[in-house]
């Protein structure tokens, strides 16, 4: 017995020794996979959109104009905000190749972030480990066309997706703070349940530590993300209006206040740019490309090439772009008051991306949450059917949604019929993207109960 106790004990080190070797050569190889791909994207695109940003920023600090400059290849200009203009200030005299890589470092940092925070939570649902499933699901989301034009491009759009997704996890963590104060008013809603040891160090004194932890644990900081994102591009003031929409009222105002911070900042220091920011740029939408190119996937873009114009029918696009968004914000609402944030969020990315004037493919990255809802919706009908099933294999069908949508992303939108298949996706992801009623609990234990349900205006799929 002891001979057999010393040699266990001997093989539990290796053991571990073991498991931490092949970790760490899944996340050697990971690295070079994700840098392979980075080198492979910048080649692909020739960072032409960042080179059109970083040249317009460094005209403008030799005393021309921001909004002036045109690149001379494809004599478009730069449509980026004066916020995002001041953060590329700094580095504009890098070489354009450091300039990519450094972006495209940060936009898959944050992509494999925000990937943590939506696939973590549904491979821990089912059993699963998090760590391969997140390895996965970011391997896949590399070799799609939104994130290889994001890298190759040199956009923000990844770094933008990253400070969104941030949003959503705080508001989980609200939520489940409430839920823990509602259980257990006494409690600080702030402080977890760990024992006797958290107590002390949470009566330790520690002045600095303390308030930044209960942030971090109740989730104060929601509407930050978002409100650094509306300042750095106009696109994601949808997702504010969404928070006012559904009456989370706290996080809206934070992002508002983070938005209009960031662009007084811009204001007091470029105030010409700012000004021609507002009043020229905005209004013209065309600025970052032709509506009625193949790289357009929005309602505008497939309205142009319908009608085979140079522009598109105003009123057209105005009447179905109005009715987008209002079943994008409807249907958003209705998810949230059944618990799936993420569904939401996504449905508002989604409306975001349809009825833009110009959507480029970086622009689509919320269909890489669509898909992760698709997966999980599929496997929670197949894990939740006990009673006799109408179909022999339940969510095949969202599986299938799931894995044409895939397909779509990886062959791009030159290889699809017109080029039109992009925008069609997103326009039906809209109108029928399931979603996961008490996928999150804890969001409607703090709730006052309604004297009867409301039925939304526009029904629509929901999860088992």
């Amino acid at each position: 017995m002891p001979e057999d106790e010393s040699d266990g004990g001997r093989a539990m080190p290796a053991m571990r020794e073991s498991v931490r070797g092949r970790e760490t050569v899944v996340v050697a190889l990971a690295c070079i996979g994700a840098l392979t791909i980075i080198g492979f994207c910048q080649d692909r695109y020739g960072l032409s959109g960042l080179a059109v940003d970083r040249d317009a920023v460094a005209g403008w600090l030799a005393g021309d104009g921001l909004y002036a400059y045109r690149s001379p290849v494809t004599r478009l200009g730069t449509d980026a905000s004066p916020v995002t203009a001041l953060l590329l200030a700094p580095v504009a005299g890098l070489p354009l190749p450091v300039l990519g890589w450094l972006i495209g470092l940060g936009g898959v940092a944050a992509l494999l972030l925000a990937l943590l925070a939506l696939a973590g939570p549904v491979a821990r649902r089912y059993g699963r480990p998090r760590g391969p499933a997140v390895l996965i699901a970011a391997a896949l989301a590399l070799t799609t066309e939104p994130v290889r034009a994001a890298l190759g491009l040199g956009h923000l759009d990844l770094i933008l997706f990253g400070l969104v997704v941030a949003d959503i996890v705080a508001l989980r963590r609200a939520a489940w703070a409430r839920s823990r104060a509602a259980w257990w008013p006494g409690r600080p809603a702030s402080q977890p349940i760990r024992g006797s040891a958290a107590t002390g160090a949470w009566s330790s004194g520690r002045f600095l530590a303390d308030p930044l932890r209960r942030g971090w644990a109740t989730g104060a900081w929601a509407g930050v993300g978002t409100g650094i994102a509306t300042a750095l591009a106009v696109g994601p003031v949808l997702f504010v209006a969404y928070l006012m929409v559904s009456r989370q009222w706290r996080a809206a105002l934070t992002a508002l206040g983070t938005a209009a911070t960031l662009l007084l900042g811009a204001v007091l220091f470029a105030p010409s740019a700012t000004a021609t920011w507002a009043g020229t740029v905005l209004p013209q939408v065309d600025r970052g490309g032709p509506i009625d190119s193949p790289a357009n996937q929005s309602l505008a873009g497939v309205l142009t090439r319908l009608y085979d114009s140079a522009g598109t029918p105003v009123l057209v696009w105005l009447s179905f772009a109005v009715l987008l968004l209002a079943v994008g914000l409807i249907r958003a609402r209705s998810a949230h008051a059944d618990g799936d944030e993420i569904a939401a969020f996504t449905l508002v990315g989604l409306a975001g991306a349809a009825i833009g004037p110009v959507t480029r493919t970086p622009e689509l990255i919320w269909l890489l949450p669509a898909v992760l809802i698709l997966v999980n919706a599929a496997a929670r009908r197949r894990v939740v059917a006990r009673r006799p099933r109408p179909s022999r294999f339940p969510g095949a069908g969202r599986a299938a949604g799931a894995a044409v949508v895939v397909v779509l992303l990886m062959l791009g939108p030159s290889w699809t019929p017109a080029g039109n298949a992009y925008a069609f996706a997103v326009i039906i992801l809209l109108n029928a993207l399931p979603w996961r009623p008490g996928v999150a609990p804890a969001l409607l234990v703090y709730r006052r109960p309604a004297p009867a349900r409301r039925v939304p205006a526009i029904p629509g799929p929901r999860g088992s």
